[in-house]
């Protein structure tokens, strides 16, 4: 790969690829958001995703595609809208016509956030999105599915866990879910790089109480270092880990919010 871009290049996940590549590729960094000056082969480029003129332009040229960009939890529906439906679809469009070669596509646990805890997944299974926000990130998982299907355009979906900042795990939950810093920037360089057609892939780090197998993950040569075992005892109870709706399932409180159809059945 010659020249790689970041959507959501100013977000937290954004940010740290940034610094971590510098000194390995060439990046397009895309976000409406304002961003930090342009260094040595880097171009930055302030739009929203949802401008179709100014993504074809900024794809020149580019091999590859991290998209992160969007809203990134639950939101209103025009935002998740406007950001996470109109916005992927214009950069898979600008991506299928600049002749980028593949596509990595940040999708989310939340996708599947209404399988219990006790399920094991692999991503075979049928979707369970828990949110609009989860909603959106299985229409992103399809339209990559159908770009590499009929454009030949090579695509991983990352349906990633929890990263935080600080970079560690902050409730219960994420003790399953967390993935580190250093784990995830190998996860996209992996995605980034192996020899796949259309694959989904769980993003967690190596921890004990994971729910998701890594067949896909190996597939792709993805070896995580890190585990959120190492805080084990640091991790306090908090808010969400008493909620008896997300206590049970993958999502969290994400399968919380709104719900009027197991909030009688919790008590």
């Amino acid at each position: 790969m010659r020249r790689i871009m970041i959507t959501g290049a100013a977000g937290l996940i954004g940010r740290m690829l940034r610094a971590r590549w510098q000194a390995r590729w060439p990046m397009v960094l895309v976000d409406r958001a304002e961003m930090d000056p342009p260094g040595p082969d880097e171009t930055v480029v302030r739009c929203e995703l949802t401008d179709a003129d100014a993504m074809r332009a900024a794809m020149q040229g580019v091999d590859a595609v991290v998209h992160l960009g969007g809203v990134s939890t639950e939101a209103p529906w025009e935002s998740i809208r406007d950001a996470n439906i109109e916005g992927c679809y214009q950069t898979f469009e600008a991506a299928r016509m600049a002749g980028v070669r593949r596509m990595v596509f940040a999708s989310s646990n939340h996708a599947i956030g209404f399988y219990p805890r006790t399920a094991r997944l692999d991503g075979s299974e049928a979707v369970r999105p828990d949110t609009r926000y989860g909603v959106s990130k299985v229409f992103g998982e399809a339209l990559a599915s159908l770009y590499a299907d009929k454009f030949g355009l090579s695509a991983v979906c990352l349906r990633l866990g929890t990263a935080r900042q600080p970079d560690e795990p902050g409730e219960r939950r994420h003790l399953a879910t967390w993935i580190s810093h250093r784990d995830l920037a190998h996860l996209v360089e992996r995605a980034i790089e192996a020899d796949i057609h259309f694959e989904i892939v769980f993003g967690a780090s190596r921890n004990r109480e994971g729910w998701w197998p890594d067949e896909a993950a190996r597939r792709i040569g993805y070896q995580p270092r890190d585990s959120a075992d190492d805080w084990r005892d640091r991790v306090a109870e908090h808010a969400n880990d008493r909620d008896p709706i997300a206590r049970d399932l993958q999502g969290g409180i994400f399968c919380s919010w709104e719900n009027t159809r197991m909030t009688g059945m919790a008590r």
